[in-house]
């Protein structure tokens, strides 16, 4: 099984496009797009609490006519838009903080969202793909200023932070938000595409030419992140792209416990063999015991269909 784990140089098989980059043409209409998604997580064998959460959702907009004189064929009798969103969070700070902080990146995620008066289902001009991407970096640092917040009223929380990584779909546009060390997977045909960037001291050597992924250096790093919600400083930037989805895509969204579990080659042969995006989730997390199970586990898997 072919696996990419350094898909953003890879233009040939997978395009990780700009936000100004837009197609009307893949423009699709929302509701022709079959979703199979699905979640789980576990606490692990190790620790004693589970600081991890994850969300999957759909959310729609609908018209229906109940009743109207204008001429049959002028209107269409219903409307509908349907979208889809997936979040991991993978807590810090101890096991209260680290609970709280990942909960609560999602609750306010959630909360800014509902309470948006324009919400995007399609896009009819290129500028819509931008204020979306923008909209999504934004979101990020309300949550981190809502982390940060907290931790003044309830100062045993200090220190508290949580990575995030999210996607979002609407028709065949994924957009993809993240900061930390979880992760987001394109899974392509037999390919499978890391579509973040990890947010620690082992990548950011690993990108200065400092060191190798399999050096000793880059093992002892691998957790020390550079960059979280609750922790943002200036100048910091959550990583926000969009992809262009096709049929028989797969979106796996994970916290370390799973990839530092489960080596890429395994997680891409149960995602190629699975029959359902659940027994997938459930072969994840079981794999990731198996190796160990020594952080909580935390996974969301999205298949798409016409």
């Amino acid at each position: 099984m072919a696996t990419d784990s350094n898909s953003r140089s890879d233009s040939d098989t997978l395009e990780l496009l700009p936000p100004q980059w837009f197609f009307p043409a893949l423009n699709l209409p929302t509701s022709g797009i079959r979703v199979d998604i699905a979640g789980a997580s576990h606490q692990g064998h190790k620790r004693k609490n589970n600081e991890d959460h994850y969300l999957a959702l759909r959310f729609q907009r609908s018209l229906e006519t109940l009743s109207t004189n204008i001429q049959e064929g002028h209107l269409s009798d219903a409307f509908e838009e349907t979208g889809y969103g997936m979040v991991v969070a993978d807590g810090m700070g101890g096991m209260a903080g680290g609970e709280v902080a990942s909960r609560m990146a999602l609750c306010k995620l959630i909360e800014l969202v509902v309470n948006t008066p324009d919400w995007f289902m399609r896009f009819s001009e290129p500028e819509d793909v931008v204020k979306l991407t923008q909209r999504i970096t934004q979101r990020f640092h309300q949550i981190d200023e809502a982390i940060k917040a907290q931790t003044k009223v309830e100062p045993s929380l200090l220190g508290m932070g949580t990575t995030l990584t999210l996607g979002v779909s609407l028709g065949s546009h994924l957009f993809v938000g993240h900061i930390g060390d979880s992760r987001a997977y394109l899974m392509r045909g037999d390919k499978m595409h890391q579509l973040t960037s990890d947010h620690t001291l082992a990548q950011a050597l690993i990108d200065a030419g400092i060191t190798r992924p399999e050096d000793p250096t880059t093992r002892t790093t691998r957790h020390v992140l550079t960059a979280a919600l609750g922790a943002i400083t200036k100048g910091t930037e959550p990583q926000v792209q969009r992809v262009d989805i096709k049929t028989g895509d797969q979106v796996l969204l994970c916290t370390d416990g799973l990839t530092e579990m489960v080596p890429d080659e395994k997680i891409s042969s149960i995602l190629s063999s699975t029959g359902s995006s659940e027994s997938a989730c459930q072969e994840l997390i079981t794999a990731a015991l198996d190796g160990g199970g020594r952080d909580n586990i935390t996974v969301v898997l999205a298949r798409y269909g016409e």
